[in-house]
């Protein structure tokens, strides 16, 4: 008790504060997404998420170069294809956009190279699947996941992860992979991957958009968290390496019940929803840029072990 105890002493400096502190933001533990624009010829701006862009083929090496410089060690691919059609059959083409996305990191930089695996960005209806009139055929749609799934690893991708919120997904696919010599790839499932209206400016970067309806049959409802740890559940026992809980900041009671549950690395995803508001909140000067750090350190508070974020090379050069 005071005067005796005095919490004070661990932070009369920053170089005390840093090393006594209970958790902390590294580079190797942010993960930075990328757009990748089959139709684009140069960097495409995003409006609603400013100072993030859709990059061409052509320049992907040189911007990959550049995060890696920054000390970003990890990416997670997005695709937008220059066709797309019901079925979405761009998606499995061996020369999709993702695909020669994934083969371009491989050969330029050592970044771990992560794979969205979904569907909404390839068919002209912006569902994440098969429909079978307009529900999303669930069955049919893990396979074609599967097809997905193989050609990322025959591209060189180290990590596929699987967004799409299909019952038996992981299963589908790490029977694929395992089938096919891929035993050594990992699956980042997104488990806890809720019906957010925080993704609205990721479905205007990947047009995405669902063309009617909603995807609330298939991602999870905001008002469950039992349901989450369910989730989870399921995707480990069908062999995910990693899980995922996604949105972060608006979620981050889930994230500390997965901690607490599960041995498994967790990664939670800090959606573009959250990125802009705290960006347009910074950039107005209503918050100062010391709120970034906030933001992203409570995820990893929470329990998160790694955090994909538009922040990531900002953070990383930061560091």
């Amino acid at each position: 008790m005071f005067p005796v105890t005095r919490p004070r002493r661990l932070r009369i400096s920053q170089e005390m504060r840093d090393m006594v502190s209970e958790s902390t933001i590294q580079p190797n533990k942010l993960i930075m997404p990328v757009f990748v624009d089959e139709n684009a010829n140069s960097p495409k701006p995003i409006p609603s998420m400013p100072g993030i862009f859709r990059y061409p083929i052509s320049g992907l090496a040189d911007y990959l170069n550049s995060l890696e410089s920054s000390g970003v060690r990890s990416i997670l691919l997005f695709g937008i294809p220059s066709s797309k059609d019901e079925v979405g059959t761009s998606a499995y083409d061996e020369n999709g956009v993702v695909q020669k996305a994934i083969r371009i990191a491989k050969e330029s930089s050592t970044l771990i190279t992560m794979a969205d695996l979904c569907m909404c960005e390839y068919t002209s209806h912006g569902h994440c699947g098969i429909l079978k009139g307009d529900v999303v055929d669930n069955d049919a749609t893990i396979d074609v996941y599967a097809k997905i799934a193989l050609t990322y690893a025959e591209a060189g991708a180290d990590i596929v992860a699987p967004s799409g919120m299909m019952d038996g997904q992981v299963g589908r696919i790490r029977t694929a992979l395992d089938k096919n010599g891929f035993k050594d790839i990992s699956i980042l499932a997104y488990s806890a991957k809720y019906a957010s209206g925080l993704y609205g400016p990721f479905r205007d970067a990947a047009d995405s958009k669902p063309g009617f309806g909603d995807r609330k049959s298939y991602q999870m409802d905001p008002r469950n968290i039992r349901e989450a740890m369910r989730e989870i559940t399921l995707d480990i026992n069908e062999g995910a390496d990693m899980i995922m809980v996604k949105p972060a900041l608006f979620y981050l009671d889930v994230l500390r019940e997965a901690r607490q549950r599960f041995d498994l690395p967790i990664v939670s995803y800090s959606v573009s929803g959250e990125y802009t508001m705290i960006k347009n909140a910074v950039s107005s000067g209503n918050l100062g840029e010391s709120v970034i750090n906030e933001a992203i350190g409570s995820i990893f508070r929470a329990g998160a072990d790694m955090v994909i974020t538009y922040f990531a090379q900002y953070l990383a050069e930061k560091l």
